[in-house]
C-alpha cells in the first residue's frame, strides 16, 4: 500500500488540497534514517539513582527515531515515504505494521534486513525532560550500497538531520530533484560547533534548530541574534525556545516572526522536536504566512507532549480540531488561521497510541 491509496483513511483536512494536480509528485515528504523501537516511561518523581529500583507510573511502546517524524507527518495529511531498514525480529514486525498499515506511510523503498535486529531506545521522562539509552547495530549495507540506492524520490519536500562533517548524498539530489529541503540537527558530540562543518545546510531551505544548538554554531548569546546570524546561511532560519516559543527569520524577505509557547503539563516530550518541524513543513508546503507556521508547529508539539511515546503522541487535524474548539479566547486570535482549514464536521479518527506492550496474542 503507498499512501496514495488512503482514501479510507487519510486526515478530514488536505492541507495542500488547492495546490494538487494530476502534474505533481505523488510523494509530498521524504524522507530516510534510523526507525528504533521506543519504549517510554513516565511518571518517574526523579532520575534513577545507581543502586535502586525506580518504578514508572506509565509506559508505553512506539516506533521512534525518524518513525516519529515520518508519523507526524502522514497524521497532518501529507503522502509521506520513508527509506529505512527494518529488522526481521518482532520489534521491526512491529514497527513496519504501526507505519504502513496504521499510518500510511509508504515503505516501498524501506527495506527488511535478514538476521538484523531492531535498535531500542528506553526513554525515562522525568521533571519535564527525558533520558535516554539507546542500543542497536548499524543495518548490514544493501547490494546497491547507500541509505537511498536508487535515489530520492521527486517530492515536494525532503527532511533531514544534519551532522559536522557528515554530508549526505542523497540531500543534495533530492534539492536538485525540486524538494524542498528542510533540516534539524543534533548535539556536535565533537564540542567543536562549527557552522561550516554542517556541509549539506546549503541545500536547505529551513533550518530549525534549538535555541542552545543556534546559539553554540553561531558565537551568540540570545535566540534571535542566532537566528539573524543563521539567516546569512539559509533562507530560513527558525529556533525553537521550548515554553517560550520560536523565533524565525525568512532571509530573503527580512521579515521575521515570534510566536510564544503553549503552557501546557508534558506527560513525556520524546518527539517533540520532530512533530514541530512536521508541522512547519506542513505550514510552509501549503503557503501559510510565517507567524502561522510558527503557531501552527507550536500547537501541534504542544499536543504531542501530552501523550505517550514519540510517534504514536503525533497529533492529527482531529485533535487539532479538538483542541481548537476549546482553545482559550485570549489565543482564539492567533490561531484564528484553523477556522479556515478545519471543517465544522471533522470528527475524531481511531488512532494507534503507545501502549505497554507491542501487541497481545487475543483481542480483548
Amino acid at each position: 500500500m503507498t499512501s496514495r491509496d488512503l482514501d479510507s483513511r487519510t486526515a478530514a483536512v488536505d492541507p495542500l488540497g488547492p495546490l494538487r494536480d494530476p502534474e505533481e509528485p505523488g510523494c509530498d515528504v521524504f524522507l530516510t534514517g534510523t526507525v528504533f523501537l521506543d519504549i517510554i516511561f513516565t511518571g518517574l518523581d526523579s532520575a534513577p539513582v545507581r543502586g535502586t529500583e525506580s518504578w514508572a507510573r506509565g509506559m508505553g511502546s512506539s516506533p521512534g527515531g525518524v518513525a516519529n517524524m515520518a508519523t507526524a507527518l502522514a497524521r497532518l495529511g501529507l503522502r509521506t515515504s520513508l527509506a529505512a531498514a527494518f529488522g526481521d525480529d518482532h520489534y521491526g514486525e512491529y514497527c513496519w505494521d504501526a507505519l504502513e498499515q496504521g499510518e500510511g506511510i509508504d515503505l516501498s523503498m524501506s527495506r527488511i534486513v535478514p538476521g538484523w535486529h531492531s535498535p531500542v531506545t528506553v526513554s525515562m521522562a522525568y521533571e519535564g525532560e527525558r533520558t535516554m539509552v539507546s542500543h542497536g547495530h548499524e543495518a548490514p549495507p544493501p547490494a546497491d550500497p547507500g541509505p537511498v540506492p536508487q535515489g530520492p524520490p521527486r517530492a515536494r519536500a525532503a527532511v533531514a538531520s544534519l551532522g559536522p562533517g557528515r554530508g549526505e548524498e542523497w540531500i543534495g539530489e533530492a534539492a536538485r530533484r525540486g524538494s524542498r529541503v528542510f533540516a534539524d540537527v543534533g548535539w556536535d558530540e565533537s564540542g567543536r560547533w562549527d557552522l561550516g562543518a554542517l556541509a549539506d545546510l546549503e541545500h536547505c531551505e529551513a533550518f530549525l534548530p534549538n535555541a542552545g544548538e543556534a546559539m553554540r554554531y553561531t558565537r551568540t548569546e540570545c535566540p534571535r541574534a542566532a537566528a539573524r546570524a543563521l539567516a546569512e546561511k539559509v533562507p530560513i532560519a527558525v529556533v525553537t525556545m521550548g515554553a517560550e516559543g520560536s523565533y524565525a527569520v525568512d532571509g530573503r524577505t527580512g521579515e521575521t516572526a515570534h510566536v510564544p509557547g503553549i503552557a501546557v503539563e508534558a506527560l513525556d516530550p520524546t518527539g517533540a522536536g520532530d512533530v514541530y518541524v512536521a508541522g512547519f513543513v506542513t505550514g510552509t508546503l501549503a503557503g501559510w504566512p510565517l507567524a502561522d507556521r510558527l503557531a501552527f508547529a507550536g500547537l501541534t508539539a504542544a499536543l504531542s507532549v501530552q501523550e505517550f511515546g514519540g510517534s504514536l503522541s503525533a497529533p492529527g487535524w482531529p485533535e487539532v480540531a479538538h483542541w481548537w474548539r476549546g482553545a482559550p479566547h485570549a489565543l482564539r486570535g492567533r490561531y484564528g488561521f484553523l477556522d479556515d482549514l478545519i471543517p465544522s464536521a471533522a470528527t475524531p479518527a481511531a488512532r494507534r497510541r503507545a501502549v505497554p506492550t507491542i501487541g497481545f496474542r487475543h483481542s480483548a
